[in-house]
């Protein structure tokens, strides 16, 4: 066969989390497939990550409490929340449909969506623990909601009052319980909701590696490459001017996806919340689990490689360069909060998080094709949904009906 029109049988756009899990899934079915990434096995977003399957986390950042929080955040630069004032009228479409988002109707719906994908995420990670390779790699230590003060406490209730109504496990824990939860916390903090089926994975470079390794082993291929064209034919041209073609195209690009749909006639409103962290060396602290600051934005994880503190959001799209000041003001704030924090020696980095206005993922066919399905948006649950959108996502290949109702995910809703 000539090096143009090679025909594969799926070919998945994006190495990420998101790309693997579908690609280990199909193969799975006994479908073959051919990954094609600019950059290679999870360089984006899914390298460095916060390493949480956050099933327990069911509101959707569009929503009336972060609407009352983001003025007194937008006015920080630094703060757990910012848009660049060159990008805002870039950003301004989005904005509007991240507001309507929030309205009740919308965001009742979203919290109901997004708990039916989280059972599917469980049942998911839970399958998945069964191997060795992989469950050796997940830390089941429940996390921290960690409060300053009655306020911050009180401004976390709407979240566990989802929780109880979907069943999620949680209580709230102050002075030695707390201490003997995670030793070392500074007089700042007052009291914590525990959720203790929250899980972690040691590294999530290291997990996203794992897959491939699977995905390799059964006969899948990685090609490096930009895709600079898409037909809805099918037919990938890759930057060197090579034509490929499959029986299935999967477009699971991350933060850069809305640039392939568009190319199919499909404009969905993607950006971008960029995330900075600092990783910070093994012996830093003795970290028993995730910890979350709510109020401020940010997690810290233990990982095997050290350990994690990061978070926050930054809307500046994809080419403005990163200001690390945001991973220096984060490890600020953990020193505080745990004072004998070792902050030397940390490596800084910046990623960027696929967002929909309300916080669903984009899973379904493009308009014209089912040929071509979506499965893109995941915000800052990549990680997390992986696993149930790999099986949704092979539903919709071989024509089945998912298990879970597709009509809030449609890539076409907004």
């Amino acid at each position: 066969m000539s090096k143009n029109n090679v025909q594969h049988d799926v070919i998945i756009v994006g190495a990420g989390i998101i790309g693997l899990s579908i690609a280990h899934y199909l193969q799975q079915e006994g479908r073959m497939v051919t990954l094609v990434d600019r950059k290679g096995i999870a360089q984006e977003a899914s390298f460095g990550n916060a390493a949480a399957f956050a099933v327990t986390d069911l509101l959707p950042l569009a929503s009336p409490g972060m609407l009352l929080k983001a003025p007194k955040w937008l006015l920080d630069p630094l703060g757990p929340l910012t848009i660049r004032p060159s990008y805002l009228p870039k950003i301004t479409p989005f904005l509007l449909k991240f507001f309507r988002a929030s309205w009740p109707d919308q965001y009742k719906r979203s919290v109901e969506t997004q708990a039916e994908l989280m059972n599917l995420s469980r049942a998911e990670i839970a399958k998945i623990a069964q191997m060795p390779k992989m469950g050796n790699q997940i830390r089941s230590d429940g996390a921290l909601h960690l409060y300053e003060n009655e306020a911050d406490a009180k401004a976390n209730d709407e979240n566990n009052q989802a929780r109880k109504k979907h069943g999620i496990p949680f209580r709230h824990v102050e002075g030695e319980e707390l201490a003997d939860l995670q030793p070392g916390l500074s007089p700042h903090i007052k009291s914590a909701t525990f959720l203790p089926t929250w899980q972690t994975v040691d590294d999530p470079f290291e997990w996203a590696n794992s897959i491939w390794d699977m995905v390799r082993s059964d006969g899948g291929e990685l090609i490096q490459s930009e895709v600079s064209d898409l037909k809805m034919s099918g037919e990938i041209t890759l930057a060197d001017g090579q034509k490929i073609k499959g029986t299935n195209i999967i477009i699971a690009a991350g933060a850069w996806s809305h640039k392939l749909t568009a190319k199919l006639g499909d404009k969905i409103p993607l950006e971008t919340e960029r995330g900075y962290n600092t990783t910070l060396p093994v012996g830093s602290f003795d970290l028993k689990r995730q910890l979350i600051f709510g109020s401020h934005g940010f997690v810290m994880t233990p990982l095997s490689t050290g350990i994690r503190v990061g978070g926050a959001v930054e809307f500046a799209g994809l080419e403005a360069e990163p200001n690390y000041k945001r991973s220096e003001i984060m490890l600020q704030k953990a020193k505080k909060f745990l004072p004998d924090l070792g902050t030397k020696n940390g490596t800084q980095w910046m990623g960027f998080r696929p967002s929909l206005p309300d916080t669903l993922p984009a899973i379904g066919h493009a308009s014209a094709s089912n040929k071509i399905t979506y499965a893109f948006g995941h915000g800052h649950l990549g990680l997390t949904q992986s696993l149930a959108t790999a099986k949704l996502v092979c539903d919709l290949v071989a024509g089945r009906t998912p298990e879970i109702n597709m009509t809030p995910f449609n890539p076409s809703r907004f």
